[in-house]
């Protein structure tokens, strides 16, 4: 027998991998934070001896979420500014705020409130776009969560830099020093068409090709911002980055609720990502991304939640519902986007995205043990026919019991192992109190 560090007995197992099946009487099998073995359980018990035998007699057990677009630290902003159209939302509320407050400290503490959210709610791994994303690394690493994080890009002066080199030179910093990390990755995040213009734009993506990073961009969000791109400068949005040489396997594109079918397809050829985020857009009546479309083009498909400020949670599973719903509705077909398709929008489709496919995502041997359980042994989820379907369209995030990041178990039995909760909910109210009072 060989020793493994956990062996889990799941009711169900979802891999994502090679096909978006369901595994029954199957365990999997970890050590070293990877997946060694997924086997017969029966199998399992004679070839492994585990350290940590987990037994999930009434639970799906599948890889962790990737929330593939997030303002983590806005989450200290979750209904500042509710029921109100985004440059609305963003000129009148949001930028004011965080012009007053944002700091290294606030998005350390607003992160790890998210953090402490995504995690309780089965997500692994957060692709994020904020300022000081030095601080978003550092609290995720104290966490044990997995993420992305944006080198963020724009014209006009924050608290985090002046102008555009400054927010390059400092982005350089931070890839520089969590290069290699197993935990954090980095890509750049330049805001919108709106906010960088061509100069920056074009040198980040020089800066891009040469340091083999991605670039994660707010792109086609409303139809105000197609038509003042067209007002200013003749083109598209998708049509000047595509001549700045930005249309291309490593963009990925947030939002797209505005797109023709000549944009689909410049898409689908140029090997474009599309971070989809149902809610945010239906809460600020952005518009619908034509997911089914996109889907049936080739386009690679992920799910985000958007900032807590705009949507107003981190709800994976909550968001998945969303949007099969909402694709469904705007293809004007109940097959349109189904729920194993969903699933795979929430976990392979954005590792694919983020660059990370090759590490997390689905549950193959070789991989990080980034998992979740869902209970589906409840009554809102019983009797349990396609558990797939069932937490797509049936489930809620208070079901997740166990979340895992490389092989690390960051909640047990729906406690977190990592995070403080008492100190960081008296931190929220601390800031909660400070905002109030503008």
């Amino acid at each position: 027998m060989s020793d493994v560090d956990t062996l889990i007995f799941p009711r169900w197992l979802l891999p994502m991998a090679p096909a978006d099946g369901v595994l029954t009487d199957h365990a999997i099998a970890v050590d070293g934070g990877r997946i060694v073995a997924v086997l017969p359980a029966a199998q399992a018990c004679r070839e492994f001896d585990a350290r940590e035998t987990v037994e999930l007699p009434g639970h799906a057990l599948l890889p962790g979420f990737v929330n593939a677009h997030t303002h983590a630290a806005m989450s200290l902003m979750r209904g500042l500014a509710d029921d109100l159209p985004l440059m609305e939302w963003l000129e009148g509320h949001i930028w004011p705020v965080e012009a007053r407050f944002v700091s290294s400290e606030f998005v350390a503490h607003g992160t790890e409130l998210a953090v402490a959210e995504m995690l309780r709610g089965g997500t692994t791994c957060f692709n994020d776009m904020y300022f000081f994303p030095g601080a978003v690394a550092e609290t995720a690493v104290a966490a044990g969560i997995r993420a992305s994080v944006g080198l963020i890009l724009i014209d006009f002066p924050t608290a985090w830099a002046e102008g555009p080199q400054e927010y390059l030179d400092k982005g350089f910093a931070v890839h520089d020093k969590y290069k290699g990390h197993p935990l954090v990755s980095s890509m750049f995040a330049p805001h919108a068409p709106y906010t960088v213009s061509d100069g920056p734009l074009g040198k980040m993506r020089m800066y891009a090709d040469e340091l083999d990073l991605r670039v994660h961009m707010h792109v086609h969000e409303t139809a105000f911002e197609v038509a003042e791109s067209e007002k200013a400068t003749g083109k598209r949005p998708l049509a000047r980055l595509d001549e700045l040489g930005l249309l291309n396997p490593g963009l990925l594109a947030v939002h797209m609720t505005q797109l023709t079918e000549a944009e689909i397809e410049a898409c689908a050829t140029a090997g474009v990502h599309v971070l989809h985020c149902p809610e945010s857009n239906m809460k600020l009546a952005s518009g619908a991304c034509p997911v089914a479309a996109l889907r049936a083009a080739g386009v690679n498909l992920a799910l985000g939640t958007d900032g807590a400020a705009s949507n107003n949670d981190l709800d994976m599973i909550g968001e998945m519902r969303s949007a099969a719903l909402l694709g469904k509705l705007t293809a004007d077909a109940a097959d349109a986007l189904p729920a194993a398709s969903v699933l795979h929008m929430a976990t392979a489709g954005g590792a694919a995205a983020l660059g990370l496919g090759d590490e997390i995502g689905t549950l193959e041997p070789g991989k990080w043990a980034d998992l979740c359980a869902i209970d589906l042994d409840r009554v809102e989820t019983r009797p349990v026919y396609d558990p797939i379907a069932q937490i797509v369209y049936s489930a809620d995030r208070g079901q997740v019991t166990d979340t895992w990041v490389a092989g690390r178990r960051l909640l047990r039995e729906r406690e977190l192992t990592t995070i403080d909760l008492d100190t960081t909910l008296a931190r929220t109210d601390e800031w909660r109190e400070r905002l109030q009072a503008t």
